[in-house]
């Protein structure tokens, strides 16, 4: 009886430790265009990600992009602000760091030939490429998205190479029976941070179409 109220009791941790961090995080706007059996097609809105190319497998990618990319977001940036001083006033720049809050999803695509991958934060909307603070590493890079339409499936689980593969082919398969041609490298998209349990765990695989 005891064991069993502990592991409820971490469970149930575990999950609200899964649920707290993206219960008010922002996610990117999109109009739902057509919805077919196991998949949607959605048009996204115009939006700006932070991104590096990192080359290795999967894994690795998905390790090191993610750390270089959060590593911005989190303060490794140059913002630039209005200092107002007195006797005299002086109006200057300088150079400060921000904190940019946390989105969802993270993107991991296939960046050419190779193991070369390329991974995303999508910035939050109320920024600018003029207003973003620029990133100190010279590796990661801003990039203004224009809207496009994404044929998207969605899969819960963790979202390993595997899965990945099967869930991308399945979408594929599907949009070749439905006489939709792609138009872009299918991307994987997760929306959970790496603690969060399984079973609450929502990723989807997406390619950009006509």
């Amino acid at each position: 009886m005891v064991a069993a109220g502990v592991l409820a009791a971490l469970l149930g941790g575990w999950m609200l430790a899964g649920y707290l961090p993206t219960r008010n995080i922002e996610t990117p706007k999109y109009e739902l265009v057509a919805k077919a059996k196991g998949y949607e097609v959605r048009s996204y809105a115009p939006h700006i990600v932070a991104e590096v190319e990192v080359s290795g497998s999967y894994g690795d990618t998905l390790n090191q992009g993610f750390r270089k990319v959060a590593d911005y977001i989190f303060g490794n940036n140059t913002a630039k602000g209005s200092i107002a001083m007195t006797a005299p006033v002086l109006h200057e720049k300088q150079a400060v760091s921000e904190k940019i809050s946390m989105t969802a999803p993270v993107l991991h695509e296939k960046a050419g030939q190779g193991d070369t991958y390329k991974l995303a934060f999508v910035m939050p909307s109320k920024y600018t490429l003029e207003t973003l603070p620029k990133p100190n590493n010279s590796e990661v890079t801003l990039r203004a998205v224009p809207e496009k339409k994404f044929a998207v499936r969605s899969f819960g689980g963790y979202a390993t190479k595997g899965k990945v593969e099967r869930e991308t082919k399945k979408l594929l398969d599907a949009l070749k029976s439905a006489n939709i041609s792609p138009t872009g490298v299918p991307s994987t998209a997760q929306y959970n941070p790496p603690w969060t349990p399984p079973f609450m765990r929502h990723n989807e695989v997406m390619v950009e179409v006509q």
